[in-house]
């Protein structure tokens, strides 16, 4: 199994408001990947991080093999919601991929 995590920060200027629809549209839309793609085992994002985190949103995935990471980056349902929730509102992105 192999896990991808990613770490973000939203971009600067955003009201808490904004903030909390961005999070909650990351969240449904990288969420509802689930079933869609082969190899991915499991995926959950967190938005309700403590005082003491410095990224507003993390992903916590899943997937059966490197090759299956590999074909999640690129498949079309989530290029779709990365290009539409996530990388018009993101400043920082930080990932880390490994054997689990």
């Amino acid at each position: 199994m192999v896990k991808h995590i990613i770490l973000w920060q939203l971009k600067d200027g955003l009201s808490q408001q904004e903030k909390q629809q961005i999070k909650k549209d990351i969240k449904n839309g990288l969420e509802g990947l689930q079933g869609k793609i082969p190899g991915l085992l499991e995926i959950h994002v967190h938005t309700d991080g403590l005082s003491t985190s410095n990224a507003d949103v993390m992903l916590d995935s899943s997937f059966e093999d490197e090759d299956a990471l590999k074909g999640y980056a690129v498949h079309p349902e989530h290029v779709k919601v990365a290009d539409s929730r996530v990388r018009p509102y993101t400043k920082v992105r930080m990932c880390m991929d490994f054997q689990a």
